[in-house]
């Protein structure tokens, strides 16, 4: 299997033995060894993932890195995060998945108001099964577990990703920055509640929330 890590807080750098893994199309900046690139449809899912992408609107340009030797990966100077799955479900948008490994499904699930309401469509991405990702966000993501007793509110312009055994509510009301005297009508929080991890950026994205 493909070995993830860290170069600095921007770069990925995936160890290569002859396996392969799916990354974002246009991300390598560098590799050592030899390597083949190839394109890979509807989001590395084939024919069915390039129709199901298309009707949803959920967008994934991929490509396919296979070799021996290390490729390098960065996408606009943002973070990168690595997540380790052993069997779960990670939701993540499309624009949020850096790479993962060949091992890996990505398919597509509806998010309904959430996904709307970010501005991202009614649709998200998934990655599943046994093996490493990487996610990417607009500053260092903070990983915050939920437990039964322990829901969890998010602004959604600051979500990144989330795994486990979640389910996720719209909840209008009050917003984080109206506590501060800014922004203005009714906002809205997504309530995270059941068991898992929760990845959020301290960056708040442009959301059609605040407007609501």
């Amino acid at each position: 299997m493909a070995h993830f890590r860290l170069q600095g807080s921007k770069v990925l750098a995936v160890d290569l033995a002859g396996e392969a893994v799916k990354a974002k199309k246009g991300s390598m900046v560098a590799y050592d060894g030899e390597m083949t690139f190839k394109k890979k449809t509807g989001g590395g899912e084939g024919l069915r993932g390039l129709v199901t992408r298309r009707i949803t609107g959920e967008h994934m340009a991929v490509m396919e890195v296979r070799g021996q030797g290390t490729c390098y990966f960065a996408d606009r100077a943002r973070e990168v995060n690595l997540v380790a799955l052993d069997g779960e479900k990670l939701f993540v948008e499309a624009s949020n998945l850096l790479c993962a490994d060949e091992a890996l499904r990505t398919g597509t699930t509806f998010t309904g108001l959430r996904g709307s309401a970010q501005g991202n469509g009614l649709f998200t991405t998934t990655v599943e099964g046994t093996g490493q990702a990487a996610i990417l966000s607009e500053g260092t993501a903070v990983v915050l577990r939920v437990g039964p007793q322990t829901p969890l509110q998010v602004d959604p312009g600051a979500y990144v990703a989330h795994s486990g055994n979640l389910t996720q509510h719209f909840q209008s009301g009050v917003n984080f920055r109206s506590f501060i005297g800014e922004g203005s009508g009714e906002a809205f929080q997504i309530r995270f509640e059941g068991e898992g991890l929760v990845y959020v950026q301290p960056y708040e994205r442009d959301t059609i929330g605040g407007e609501l």
